[in-house]
C-alpha cells in the first residue's frame, strides 16, 4: 500500500472569463480514479482551485499524506509561500479574488496533510497532461454546470 495519497489536478478554461472545466486524477494503493465537470462561464484560476477542493471531498480518509501536483504556481505559491494564511487572517482585505473558493479549501485542507509540488504544464508528466485532457473535455462538453458565486459577483445570468 501507498503511504501517501497522490492528486493531479489541472483546470481550463475556453477565454479568461469563459467556458471552463476541471480534470482530476486521484491515486493510492494502486487504484487511480479520474474526475471533471465543465461550467459555462468562470476563470481559470477558479477551475484550477475548485480541481483541488473536489479531489479534497472525494477522499475518504484523513489520515495519509498527500501530494497535490498542479501546474498553477497561483494555487502552489498561495499555499507553500504562506499567502493563503494571510488572507485569511485579513479575511481577503484589498479585493482577493476566488474568496470563496480559498475558505472553502482553507476549511477542507485543516482535515489533512496537504503538501503541493509545482509541474510544468504541458510537459513531460502523463497524469498532469491527462488531467489536462479531462479539464479540456470538460470545457468542451455540453452539460455545464453554473459558477454561480463567479456569475453573481460579475453580474451574469
Amino acid at each position: 500500500m501507498s503511504e501517501h495519497i497522490t492528486i493531479y489536478t489541472d483546470g481550463a478554461c475556453r477565454g479568461n472569463p469563459g467556458k471552463g472545466g476541471y480534470g482530476i486524477v486521484l491515486m493510492w494503493g494502486g487504484r487511480k480514479k479520474e474526475l471533471s465537470a465543465g461550467y459555462r462561464l468562470t476563470t481559470n484560476n477558479r477551475m484550477e482551485l475548485l480541481a483541488v477542493i473536489m479531489a479534497l471531498k472525494e477522499l475518504k480518509r484523513n489520515d495519509l499524506p498527500i501530494i497535490i501536483y498542479s501546474d498553477s504556481k497561483y494555487i502552489v505559491d498561495a499555499v507553500e509561500k504562506g499567502w493563503l494564511t494571510k488572507w485569511i487572517a485579513t479575511d481577503f482585505k484589498g479585493g482577493k479574488k476566488n474568496a470563496d473558493l480559498w475558505k472553502q479549501f482553507y476549511q477542507l485542507s485543516q482535515k489533512f496533510r496537504i503538501q503541493f509540488q509545482w509541474v510544468k504544464g504541458h510537459a513531460s508528466n502523463p497524469f498532469n497532461n491527462r488531467c489536462d485532457e479531462l479539464a479540456t473535455a470538460a470545457a468542451d462538453g455540453n452539460d455545464l454546470s453554473i459558477d454561480h458565486t463567479f456569475e453573481e459577483e460579475n453580474h451574469h445570468s
